[in-house]
């Protein structure tokens, strides 16, 4: 084929090869067509018909080729755990030039509205004095004067910051709204307080930090201690104690809600509370009829009200009184020194062979007469004469003889009735017995080559005897 026919053939090649890569696409290794990626509506490649945005035209861009929307930019993030979680994730720090601007904007208003003001009073001042004394044509002078009352306004400003104001805030629009200045800008944020990590924690998101900042420094130069004296301090404790007070009354049954009748339910508080004190003095004043007020019936000595008296008193370095007032001895609610039946002291003023009596009879029988030292001489003689018929009947009184005990052989029916059985003998064959019995018991320590001995003594008959387990024994199962 010649070259002239190769060249007319051209544009019809371009236009076959600009079809086939409009009607398709290689998309992620695989080839598919194009129409399932292209909005027909406003022609973008990044999202289809159904999710196109924009407003549906008569002829979409597919069949028209004509305003083909741009194609929006998608990005994609690939956070970590810690990245999905973070509530700073996306923020643009740029955004925030236009909250300086906004600012500043305002700034300037107000600094504007504040010379108009000025300029307006300085006016007035002008046309009440005599036009020879004060002269405004000079220009300087009045931007001077506008200074120094602008510094003024500026200190009162900063001197009654904590004062809550009002002004009008107007816009392009034509709105118009308040704003409230709680306090100024150049106050410390409570977050800069103390910048150690490990201090009181602030959270940015509610803007709260309930601890106190600064636990250690001066309490007189603090401004702010944390939001949590403000809550136990001032109108807070009251208003806790009225939801406290509207929510015992709603489970209690009364029609109560603190936030859909806020006034019924702090009038319902007062009267509660009106209530209550007068149940408390009622029942005061029952208690107070009954039992009676010992404080309000008497007065107290002027020597115990005012804590003084005339009289002195030494002590010593442990408190004792040394000199000036009699020692008084401790008294109990019993009655003391009543003494009865002639007797000169108490009963229990005298103790033997554990028993309590008469110190001065020496009796040991109570609300008996006393006998005195006539009683004491004959209980003497009695308790003598008594020693010693015990003796004379003790002295009389033959003693028998020692017998020695014997351990007999109690096993079998042709034992001897004269064996005795060695002590030292039998304890050993006893325990015999019982290493016997275990390695029976035990067969990992059986031994294997056993030897017999045929010498049967009484004591290991005693022993085997006594560790035999008797079938018909109720208390055989509590002897292992």
């Amino acid at each position: 084929m010649s070259l002239l026919s190769l060249l007319s053939f051209g544009p019809l090649l371009l236009i076959l090869l600009e079809s086939i890569t409009r009607n398709f696409l290689w998309v992620n290794g695989s080839h598919k067509p194009f129409e399932l990626l292209l909005c027909c509506s406003c022609g973008a490649m990044t999202h289809d018909t159904k999710s196109c945005m924009e407003r549906p035209r008569k002829l979409g861009a597919k069949w028209t080729n004509k305003h083909i929307a741009p194609d929006e930019k998608i990005e994609a993030f690939e956070l970590d755990y810690d990245g999905k979680r973070d509530r700073w994730n996306g923020y643009d720090p740029s955004t925030y030039a236009r909250v300086i601007e906004r600012y500043e904007a305002r700034d300037e208003a107000r600094r504007k509205y504040l010379k108009e003001q000025q300029l307006k009073k300085l006016e007035e001042k002008n046309n009440n004095q005599d036009a020879a004394e004060v002269e405004v044509s000079d220009e300087e002078d009045d931007e001077d004067a506008l200074k120094i009352d602008e510094a003024k306004v500026d200190e009162s400003k900063q001197m009654d910051f904590a004062k809550v104001e009002k002004r009008v805030r107007t816009t392009g629009g034509g709105s118009t709204g308040t704003v409230r200045n709680l306090r100024i800008r150049e106050d410390t944020a409570k977050y800069l307080l103390n910048l150690d990590v490990n201090s009181a924690h602030y959270d940015p998101k509610t803007r709260s930090m309930r601890e106190d900042p600064l636990p250690d420094s001066d309490p007189n130069e603090k401004f702010y201690e944390g939001d949590n004296q403000y809550r136990v301090s001032g109108q807070a404790l009251e208003f806790k104690q009225l939801n406290i007070h509207s929510w015992e009354a709603f489970e209690k049954g009364q029609d109560i809600h603190m936030q859909a009748a806020p006034s019924q339910a702090e009038l319902l508080f007062k009267n509660y509370k009106v209530i209550k004190e007068k149940l408390k003095s009622q029942m005061k004043d029952t208690i107070m009829e009954k039992y009676g007020n010992a404080a309000s019936e008497e007065e107290l000595p002027r020597e115990l009200l005012l804590g003084q008296s005339e009289r002195e008193v030494e002590y010593d370095r442990a408190g004792r009184i040394i000199k000036g007032q009699e020692t008084s001895l401790p008294r109990s609610k019993y009655e003391e020194d009543v003494y009865i039946n002639n007797h000169t002291t108490v009963w229990g003023s005298w103790w033997k062979d554990h028993q309590w009596g008469y110190k001065c009879c020496k009796q040991i029988i109570r609300n008996s007469y006393c006998t005195g030292s006539a009683g004491i001489e004959a209980a003497e003689a009695a308790a003598d004469l008594m020693k010693a018929n015990m003796a004379r009947k003790e002295a009389t009184e033959e003693k028998p003889a020692a017998v020695e005990e014997k351990r007999l052989a109690t096993w079998g029916t042709d034992v001897p009735e004269d064996l005795v059985l060695d002590q030292k003998l039998l304890a050993e064959a006893l325990k015999k017995e019982d290493e016997r019995k275990r390695e029976e018991r035990d067969e990992r320590k059986r031994k294997y080559n056993v030897k017999w001995n045929h010498e049967v003594t009484a004591e290991d008959m005693e022993a085997y005897r006594m560790k035999k387990v008797h079938h018909d024994d109720p208390m055989k199962d509590f002897l292992h």
